[in-house]
């Protein structure tokens, strides 16, 4: 199987304030909201959704091509990373004159963060179309601009591609009625317990009302692992201990790898949940949302010690 990831990809400057935001903000005060943090430490990173989701089910051994647009002023970097890691760059697109999509992440020593991003090339995504792709299986519309993240969602249903839809921090740029849409034109649907609620307010849906319009709901809750809901079941999964949080940052869509790989693979919805969460696990433990290990015999042996079962 052949998965097109549609999303972001973008610079990712991650920096650590060592000591508490909530010390710092006072909420009889947040109407004049004026604070500076002191950053000892700041790397840059390559990110964006679909660049960390598809690290991951490469990772995996998965066949992952990226729908995403990046801007020509620093584009070079991103694609010679990308060729490093042999990842096909048939769907990305180029932009003159534009800086690619910028995030800059500011995390507390509670692993609390704050986030400001810049679109840049993002903001043109639509210009891809899944109509130019070939030879696709599989597909996720991840957060991207929220032009491409509605014409993606259609496309992939006109293509009869099943995808899952990953609304993320795109939720905000949609009314309930779009969603309502995009969540019936989905096969499957990933979000966290936040965005679940978010949606489920959005769309006057209850959670279970949103589940059975997909064929497989998974709504991801951090240190407390994953919910499945699947044909009106639920399955409960823990997360996998982590020794040392080193850096949330991309955990989320290496999780997303996980299940993907699990889809593309026919797996059960128990083992493709424990494989996403230990992904997530594995991120978590390193720095950077691409920086863990790409062998994918690796994280085999690792789910097998892990849960006491192979993957194959």
């Amino acid at each position: 199987m052949s998965t097109l990831i549609c999303g972001s990809l973008a610079y990712d400057t991650l920096m650590t304030f060592e000591g508490r935001f909530c010390e710092h903000i006072l909420p009889q005060q947040a109407h004049i909201l004026n604070l500076s943090f002191l950053v000892p430490t700041m790397r840059r990173e390559f990110g964006g959704c679909a660049g960390n989701i598809a690290y991951s089910l490469s990772a995996l051994g998965g066949t992952p091509y990226i729908m995403a647009t990046l801007g020509a002023i620093d584009a070079q970097d991103y694609l010679d990373h990308l060729a490093q890691l042999k990842l096909p760059t048939d769907y990305l697109r180029v932009l003159p004159s534009m800086y690619s999509a910028q995030a800059m992440v500011t995390t507390d020593l509670e692993n609390n963060q704050i986030t400001t991003f810049h679109a840049g090339a993002m903001l043109h995504a639509h210009v891809n179309q899944i109509s130019q792709t070939q030879g696709i299986t599989l597909g996720i519309v991840a957060p991207d601009g929220g032009d491409a993240m509605r014409q993606h969602t259609e496309q992939f249903a006109a293509a009869d591609i099943p995808f899952v839809f990953d609304p993320g921090q795109g939720l905000p740029l949609f009314q309930g009625a779009e969603l309502q849409k995009m969540i019936e034109l989905s096969a499957y649907l990933i979000l966290n317990d936040y965005e679940a609620q978010l949606l489920s307010d959005k769309t006057g849906w209850s959670i279970a009302q949103i589940a059975a319009r997909v064929k497989a709901m998974i709504v991801t809750r951090g240190e407390q692992g994953a919910l499945i809901y699947h044909e009106g079941n639920v399955i409960t999964l823990p997360a996998v201990p982590v020794e040392q949080v080193i850096d949330p940052t991309g955990c989320g869509d290496a999780f997303r790898g996980g299940v993907l790989y699990g889809i593309e693979h026919g797996l059960d919805w128990a083992t493709t949940g424990r494989l996403a969460n230990l992904m997530g696990s594995i991120k978590a433990a390193h720095q950077g949302p691409q920086s863990y290990s790409h062998r994918w015999e690796t994280i085999h042996e690792y789910f097998k010690q892990t849960f006491s079962y192979s993957l194959q």
